[in-house]
């Protein structure tokens, strides 16, 4: 389990009683979706005819864009979800990241699944340090605007998170 039983209110948008702004859900789907396209080629050398896992981060993007909505964007997420189930290793991590980002425009406290799954990939295909490394690389990308929250959300969500964001 990624979620926390208690929903944070910082990734609920104020329209539905949160304090997250919709051009901070934005961002958290986009950072989502570069953190799953990161690790995507370890899905596509194990599946290269399998197009779910990428047009989930297409969605995602689409979403932010406004070119689809919240519903499709979801969808797509479930789908790349069940590409990875009869996977292993680095390839079905891979897959439930891009699932992950693609639902971030349902829950956006779904950015930290793209992320944690993207390490597992990383970590399952090339070692400890590896994933390491991408959790360097995932924070740098992270726009300034959601910097501080992803990375409390980090600390606070770790734990479920298979410790993936020690660094």
């Amino acid at each position: 389990m990624i979620l926390p039983k208690v929903r944070d209110p910082r990734f609920t948008t104020i329209r539905r009683g949160g304090t997250l702004t919709d051009a901070d859900h934005r961002l958290l789907a986009l950072w989502a979706a570069e953190c799953a396209e990161h690790v995507l080629h370890l899905f596509e050398a194990a599946r290269p005819e399998d197009p779910r896992p990428r047009e989930a981060i297409a969605h995602a993007r689409a979403w932010v864009r406004g070119e689809v909505a919240m519903m499709r964007a979801r969808a797509a997420g479930g789908h790349a979800m069940g590409a990875a189930r009869e996977l292993r290793g680095a390839a079905r991590h891979a897959a439930y990241a891009a699932g992950q980002a693609g639902a971030v425009a349902h829950v956006a406290a779904h950015e930290l699944g793209a992320a944690a799954y993207a390490i597992k990939a990383a970590r399952a295909a090339e070692g400890e340090s590896a994933g390491r490394r991408e959790c360097r690389w995932q924070r740098e990308q992270l726009p300034p605007e959601i910097r501080e929250l992803v990375l409390d959300d980090q600390r606070l969500r770790n734990d479920i998170c298979w410790s993936v964001f020690t660094p």
